[in-house]
């Protein structure tokens, strides 16, 4: 039968055949969820979708008849089941060299789903991207951004914001990817003013959201292996704690004031997006506490401290430390990863002795607030108080009533703000 189809499609129009082969995926499939408890694409249909969808020469305008034939095929079907199956069958990387074709294809429909809004074709591009390796994901991530941040910077500025209340899931692994694409090692892989301003907002109107791939996963399911984090957390708090001294490096022109002109956009954005983060943190004790994962289940893992604390002492190095500008700095960026520190163990999201966190801290310079959290205890989880007032490096919007009389900084593109409230440690000098 399959072969009598081929020779079918092999006498129409690339189009033409494109569109019959998803119609065909679509009633396959469909069957196969209605009658088979394990449904799965046969490798017959698998060379069906390469022949005629992925490796078909199209023109320009056929390209985008056929996304838009796509856009059509996942928003007429009703059933999840059967967009998975098919964004599956399109999309599920086979390590062949088709997949090259399968990165491109998928990066121009996710993009155009942005843009028209077709939320079950981002509901399936989130479960691709928590199930692919990280450096497709990244592929994918960086397609967007190039689109929606570099071509048409400000252009779809609302609909974008719209995603994270449209497409929860998409937003959180798409922040994931995104937080492992720009890892600050670079001026090239330093996030665009654009993409932070996103990505602040979105996490400001739903804090959530960056819960939203862990809430929505089982308890005993397990990760695919070297896929993306259950949360960007990770990837979040390197972005805070390394963006002074990254910006540092990468400042070409120091104005006045010491500061860089990318600093100053950029910095009050890192501030904002700290604040968020930690406030995000103390939401997981009860999230964890409700999967029965908690003291189980660690969302900052000591590697990617040890891997950020590594990224630290190689920015240091590079940086003048006698500088006074540059000083202040890594003060914030200390500050910074000491409160990071701080409320990731009290909420659960770290497992780490006092002894291995002392260890890993050991190369980095003195820090007061560094050195009470590696010297005191840690408040048990439920008894965290909330967050009332910014922490350390945050920024607040301009209010219409002017400046409060106490947001003097010295340094305005990093302000400093006091240590968190109703946290105290004993002191306890170091040795």
């Amino acid at each position: 039968m399959m072969s009598d189809m081929r020779q079918s499609l092999l006498r129409r129009d690339a189009l033409s055949a494109a569109k019959e082969v998803l119609y065909h995926l679509d009633i396959y499939l469909s069957g196969q969820v209605q009658n088979n408890p394990s449904p799965s694409v046969d490798t017959p249909t698998l060379e069906l979708v390469e022949e005629f969808i992925l490796h078909r020469r199209m023109s320009a305008l056929q390209e985008l008849q056929l996304l838009e034939i796509m856009c059509s095929c996942f928003q007429e079907q009703s059933r999840d089941a059967v967009r998975q199956l098919i964004f599956s069958a399109l999309f599920t990387l086979q390590g062949n060299q088709a997949d090259e074709s399968r990165m491109a294809l998928l990066g121009k429909l996710v993009s155009m789903a942005i843009a028209v809004g077709r939320v079950p074709i981002l509901e399936c591009a989130a479960t691709w991207l928590q199930r692919s390796h990280p450096v497709y994901c990244r592929r994918l991530a960086r397609v967007l951004v190039d689109d929606y941040c570099s071509l048409l910077p400000g252009s779809m500025v609302p609909t974008l914001n719209n995603l994270s209340c449209s497409c929860p899931p998409f937003c959180c692994q798409f922040i994931t990817a995104v937080t492992t694409l720009y890892d600050l090692s670079t001026e090239e892989l330093t996030p665009p003013v654009q993409l932070l301003q996103m990505v602040v907002s979105w996490i400001q109107d739903q804090p959530r959201l960056v819960l939203i791939t862990l809430l929505n996963t089982p308890p005993s399911s397990s990760q695919p292996i070297g896929s993306l984090d259950l949360t960007p957390l990770a990837g979040l708090v390197r972005w805070c704690v390394k963006a002074p001294l990254a910006y540092r490096r990468d400042g070409k022109q120091d104005l006045a004031n010491g500061t860089t002109e990318t600093e100053l956009e950029a910095g009050p954005l890192f501030s904002e997006l700290h604040l968020s983060v930690l406030q995000v943190l103390l939401l997981l004790p009860g999230v964890l506490r409700e999967k029965g994962l908690l003291g189980r289940l660690a969302l900052l893992q000591p590697d990617q401290l040890t891997s950020l604390i590594s990224d630290l002492s190689g920015l240091l190095e590079e940086l003048n430390p006698l500088h006074s500008d540059t000083q202040a700095h890594i003060q914030l960026t200390l500050d910074r990863l000491a409160q990071a520190l701080q409320v990731s163990l009290a909420a659960g999201a770290l497992l780490c002795s006092r002894e291995d966190l002392r260890a890993l801290c050991s190369r980095l310079p003195h820090n007061n607030l560094l050195q009470l959290v590696m010297s005191g205890p840690v408040q048990q989880s439920g008894f965290y108080p909330h967050i009332h007032t910014p922490p350390l490096g945050y920024s607040p919007r301009p209010s219409p009533l002017g400046p409060h009389p106490s947001s003097h900084s010295p340094h305005p593109s990093f302000p400093s703000q006091p240590f968190l409230p109703s946290m105290s440690f004993p002191f306890r000098p170091s040795h």
